[in-house]
């Protein structure tokens, strides 16, 4: 059955929940912005009305997000891949969470991660059965577990998770981990990698019924090629025609080029976007295989 509003209702408009504040919060905002959105906010800045396209932001807590597109409330959600797994997980054996990542976004980079206290020695991080692990997210660390038959016991705290083992609430955690000085801070090293987190885009499993899904089309190729782009540059340069080929191989992440003959001569000009990074090393071997005139442009939009 498709996820649509509550009780029932067509809409002729998409929302997007996104997180209020925090990590994610400025990126979102930021990425959406950069395919054309704009919007005007409500008083308690919790609602952003879209002015350039239909498509409007509800401003919420990040753990908020998988159950308000649950109930149909949001359309479509902007949410640390940890967050919405851990919802996901927590449906029983049969059912079918009513989300799913529909894009994964290339900011807010984490894992999830075992954490043992610094004194313990490689055998003890390994010997997993019959400890106590403290988490906030019991329902992954469970599968975690359950798929290596190791039986350790999962311990829910919704906060200060590091200091458990420090208060002998529990023997380790399983937390979130950036840049690691957390863990640090607490005597604690990350072991075992349980999932790897970025945010990611989420919407409905069912395809919408309504005016949503023509919107959300729109949306989503804007943002597939503001994704794309990342890292992108406009490469431009002449040669003579007969060292295309040669050149061509030093540019494996590059669009199909255009290629322009320049005076009726056999020098060609010749442009393409690449994908990867264009280095100072990579303009030099252009040069030794005959090209001239390299210049390299920012890419601010494409569409396909």
């Amino acid at each position: 059955m498709p996820l649509s509003a509550p009780s029932g209702a067509m809409r002729e408009r998409v929302r997007i929940a996104i997180q209020k504040s925090g990590r994610l919060a400025e990126p979102a905002r930021a990425l959406l912005s950069s395919c054309g959105l704009s919007w005007r906010e409500s008083r308690d800045r919790l609602f952003c009305h879209g002015d350039s396209t239909p498509i409007d932001l509800l401003l919420v807590r990040d753990d908020d997000i998988p159950g308000l597109l649950a109930e149909g409330t949001c359309d479509l959600g902007i949410v640390g891949r940890n967050v919405l797994l851990e919802r996901a997980s927590g449906y029983g054996t049969g059912e079918v969470p009513p989300f799913r990542e529909w894009r994964g976004l290339g900011f807010g980079a984490c894992r999830l991660a075992l954490a043992v206290p610094q004194a313990w020695s490689d055998s003890q991080a390994a010997a997993l059965d019959g400890l106590r692990i403290a988490t906030s997210y019991p329902a992954l660390v469970s599968q975690w577990l359950k798929e290596r038959g190791i039986a350790a016991d999962v311990v829910t705290l919704s906060g200060s998770v590091e200091i458990a083992p420090r208060l002998g609430t529990a023997d380790l955690i399983c937390d979130i981990v950036s840049s690691g000085a957390t863990l640090a801070a607490n005597q604690l090293r990350a072991t075992d990698i349980v999932l790897d987190s970025e945010a990611v885009l989420a919407g409905p499993v069912a395809p919408f019924g309504d005016a949503r899904a023509e919107i959300a089309g729109l949306f989503l190729r804007r943002l597939d090629a503001v994704l794309g782009l990342r890292d992108s540059k406009l490469l431009m340069f002449q040669t003579d025609s007969a060292n295309v080929p040669a050149l061509m191989a030093l540019l494996p992440d590059a669009e199909r080029p255009t290629v322009m003959q320049v005076d009726g001569t056999d020098r060609v000009a010749l442009q393409a976007v690449c994908r990867g990074t264009v280095t100072w090393q990579r303009l030099e071997d252009l040069k030794r295989a005959g090209a001239d005139a390299l210049l390299v442009l920012p890419v601010e939009r494409m569409l396909a």
